[in-house]
C-alpha cells in the first residue's frame, strides 16, 4: 500500500490559551497533524509544511520575522494572525513571503479554510488584497476570453457555486455527495479551462463576474 503523507503544521502563539484553542480548531482536519512550538523549535523542527503564527508583534516587527522565516525554512508556508490591517498592509505581509494573514478575529470555519488553501498552493488574503495581487502578477493567472460559467460542465459549475460560497473541499464533497479527490479532481480541470492558478484566483474571477462577494448563495 502507498502511504499517504500527513502535513504537519506548526502553531506558535503568543498567549497558550491560544494555542490550545488553535490545536483544537485544526485537530479534526483530515490529513493534518498540529502541534504547539516556541520560538526556538519553530526554527529547529523538521517537516514542517507550515506554521500559523499567531503572535502580537508590530506590522514592521512581523515583516522581519516572516523574513527570516522564509530565509531559513523556505519550504515552509507562513499564515500570520494579528490585529485587522489594512488591504496595503495585508499586501506588506504577503509580499514578505507570508501565504496567508488571517484576524484574529477569523472564524473556526475560516481558520480551518485558510490553512487548507495555503497547504493546497494558494493564498488566504482579503478579497481587496488577492485582486490587487492578482492585478500585479503577484497570482499568476491567463485572462479568460470567455465567462468562466460557460467553460463549466453541471457538475463543475455545482463545484465553483460551492467554491464561491467559501466551502471547503470537504464541505465540497459532503454537499454533492462525492470523495475529496473527486473534488481535487474537478478543480483542477477547473483552473486548466480557465487559466486560473489556484482556487482562490478561480472564485475571484468569477464573483467579479457575477458581481458577488464570497460568502454569497446565488440560486439559479
Amino acid at each position: 500500500m502507498t502511504s499517504v503523507k500527513v502535513a504537519q503544521i506548526g502553531i506558535v502563539a503568543g498567549d497558550p490559551l491560544r494555542s490550545v484553542g488553535l490545536l483544537a480548531i485544526l485537530e479534526d482536519m483530515p490529513m493534518l497533524r498540529a502541534q504547539a512550538l516556541d520560538w526556538d523549535t519553530a526554527f529547529e523542527t523538521d517537516d514542517l509544511a507550515a506554521m500559523l503564527l499567531d503572535v502580537r508583534l508590530g506590522l514592521g516587527d512581523l515583516i522581519e520575522t516572516i523574513q527570516r522565516l522564509r530565509r531559513e525554512r523556505p519550504e515552509m508556508k507562513v499564515i500570520a494572525m494579528g490585529v485587522p490591517l489594512e488591504p496595503a498592509q495585508v499586501q506588506g505581509v504577503i509580499g514578505a513571503g507570508a501565504k496567508g494573514y488571517l484576524a484574529e478575529t477569523a472564524t473556526e470555519a475560516e481558520i480551518r479554510m485558510a490553512v487548507e488553501i495555503v497547504l493546497d498552493g494558494s493564498v488566504w488574503a482579503p478579497r481587496k488584497v488577492l485582486a490587487k495581487l492578482i492585478e500585479e502578477g503577484g497570482v499568476q493567472g491567463a485572462p479568460a476570453s470567455d465567462s468562466i460559467a460557460n467553460k463549466m460542465t453541471p457538475r463543475e459549475a455545482e463545484v465553483l457555486q460551492l467554491l464561491t460560497e467559501g466551502k471547503s473541499n470537504r464541505d465540497i464533497a459532503g454537499a454533492l455527495d462525492i470523495d475529496e479527490v473527486t473534488v481535487k479532481a474537478h478543480l483542477g480541470r477547473m483552473l486548466r479551462k480557465t487559466g486560473a492558478s489556484n482556487r482562490v484566483e478561480l472564485t475571484l474571477r468569477s464573483l467579479d463576474e457575477t458581481g458577488g462577494k464570497p460568502g454569497d448563495v446565488k440560486k439559479k
